[in-house]
């Protein structure tokens, strides 16, 4: 059984006071192993951020995102390979972990602008030879707590624009599935990054409440489910670091009864049962306005899941492959019997899934419930599995209403083809990211991605313009060179320009 271990100051690390089974989620089998970091681990890999930062810090701009520049050409020459990690320890189809792979890359591609994004604002005689602009300066030492459903994909929402802007960073991935976020680490030193700027460690708890209490390090971002956001939030606020984090969902889309059908089955089959249902913006209940377009939109999906090819990840002609662990496949398929048992009815039943040579695989197949109400444990909470709920209202005001009354407000959609209702949901709707006639609204690397409510803690969004601000201090300068032969006396009123 082979180790996975940690990457610290630009080499590979096996330290581990305990270890923890890797699991290939498509056969049930652990053919690996990884190393959980102590606290001393942790430690050393900050230490090595702390050294590193200063030369960092005074690099150029230019060379920094030059870095980039090789990075992003690596993953592009090795992107078969990184799917193929991702798969193998995920278990999504190599398609979507293509796709996973394409997302991350825009950000590093935005990352590289930073020569742009960085300059600053310069203001001259805001008052008598008095000069006045402002920076963008590194934090130090920053760290990144990321996810089992993104393993490469949330990594490049984070170390590429936090070392772009001139920090040091720890990464923490998930334990689960580290492989291809530690390939990528070393893809990065490949490009040109020095040692010590990015350090990867694989651990628990221990490894975050290190990151957390550690007062070298500056900033925490993190993205996983609401109650450890909330705690990372907490802790991390509480030791004064910035923080922002990133929790669960239960993204809705509203069916209007004007929207196409067969657009809104295709759709839904899509961002439903894409990845397993595994993200955080996947859609997971529809809320069909009127009885008619309910029974419409169920017999439509009815048909097309039994159509649907789970299995392998490595066959490409699979629709999506299995969950992550046999613990998570119990806690989806007790979400399922949960809804059953207080009254809903089970459309298409996944519970029983097992693909053929595969049957040991961690498999849920596509699960459509009806008659789902919001009283219901499997509506309020997150399932994160191939699982989706469909509720019945009678006014487009009353989806909205259900929507604004859930805890998370991640993402969610609207489908019709009235502009007005379009219009008045996005304006009125009390969610982050907002899709018209598009089931997965997630934005593009120009943009920042985050939710409201108990969606997002903190005040900046992930990546893109948030992200920048996030991983940078503003700092103001205000200058004068006075006349050798100007001499003025003390002034004691606040200085303007009158």
């Amino acid at each position: 059984m082979t180790t996975i271990g940690h990457f610290i100051n630009g080499e590979t690390c096996l330290e581990a006071h305990r270890t923890q089974q890797v699991f290939n989620p498509s056969t049930g089998t652990s053919e690996n192993e990884v190393a959980i970091a102590s606290k001393q681990t942790v430690e050393q890999a900050i230490a090595a951020a702390e050294a590193a930062f200063p030369a960092w810090r005074n690099t150029p701009v230019l060379k920094r995102a030059r870095v980039m520049f090789k990075f992003k050409e690596l993953l592009e020459k090795n992107a078969d390979k990184i799917c193929e990690l991702i798969g193998s320890e995920h278990g999504k189809i190599v398609h979507d972990a293509a796709g996973e792979l394409q997302r991350g890359i825009e950000n590093v591609e935005y990352a590289c602008g930073a020569p742009e994004f960085l300059k600053g604002e310069y203001s001259k005689n805001v008052g008598p030879n008095i000069d006045s602009w402002s920076e963008m300066q590194p934090l130090g030492v920053v760290a990144g707590i990321t996810p089992f459903n993104f393993p490469v994909m949330v990594p490049l929402w984070m170390f590429p624009m936090a070392i772009v802007c001139g920090n040091t960073f720890v990464l923490k991935p998930s334990e689960r599935d580290p492989s291809s976020t530690l390939f990528i680490a070393q893809l990065l030193k490949e490009a040109g990054l020095p040692d010590g700027v990015l350090n990867v460690v694989n651990g628990d708890k221990e490894a975050v409440d290190t990151l957390l209490y550690d007062p070298r390090v500056q900033a925490i971002s993190f993205v996983g489910s609401t109650p450890i956001a909330e705690y990372i939030y907490t802790t991390a606020t509480s030791q004064g670091k910035r923080c922002q984090a990133l929790g669960g969902a239960k993204n809705h889309a509203i069916i209007m009864p004007d929207a196409d059908i067969d657009n809104v089955v295709s759709s839904l089959l899509g961002a439903a049962f894409g990845s397993s249902g595994e993200r955080c913006m996947a859609l997971s209940v529809a809320v069909a306005v009127g009885d008619e377009i309910a029974d419409q939109v169920i017999e439509k999906l009815k048909n097309e899941i039994q159509k649907l090819k789970f299995g392998h990840f490595s066959d490409k002609s699979n629709d999506f492959g299995a969950v992550i662990t046999a613990q998570h496949k119990a806690k989806v398929i007790g979400y399922i019997d949960s809804a059953e048992q207080q009254g809903a009815t089970i459309v298409v039943d996944g519970r029983q899934a097992a693909p053929e040579g595969y049957e040991n695989g961690f498999y849920v197949g596509p699960t459509l419930i009806d008659q789902v109400r919001p009283d219901m444990v499997s509506y309020k909470e997150e399932i994160f599995g191939p699982v989706l709920q469909i509720l019945r209202v009678n006014t487009m005001q009353e989806a909205m209403d259900l929507i604004d009354q859930h805890e998370y407000g991640n993402g969610t959609c609207i489908y019709t083809r009235d502009g007005e209702a379009a219009r008045y949901f996005s304006d009125h709707i009390q969610v982050g990211m907002v899709g018209i006639n598009i089931p997965l609204p997630v934005p593009v690397a120009s943009h920042s991605f985050g939710g409201w409510k108990r969606s997002l803690f903190g005040d900046l969004h992930a990546y893109g313009p948030d992200g920048a601000r996030f991983y940078t201090r503003r700092k103001t300068i205000t200058q004068r060179w006075p006349s050798a032969n100007i001499r003025e006396g003390a002034q004691f009123s606040m200085p303007t320009l009158n």
